[in-house]
């Protein structure tokens, strides 16, 4: 797999939540990696 699938796949899983209507960022999903990718702390509070 290549960086650019790889990536497409990452953007595909960060905003399933904002499609369900969950969250209005991906960031914002507890359980979401979108938050480490944008350099915020995640849940572990890296």
């Amino acid at each position: 797999m290549n960086e650019a699938m790889m990536r497409q796949k990452l953007d595909y899983i960060h905003a399933n939540p904002v499609k369900r209507g969950y969250v209005s960022l991906p960031q914002h999903w507890r359980y979401s990696s979108a938050a480490n990718y944008e350099g915020l702390a995640g849940v572990d509070g890296d």
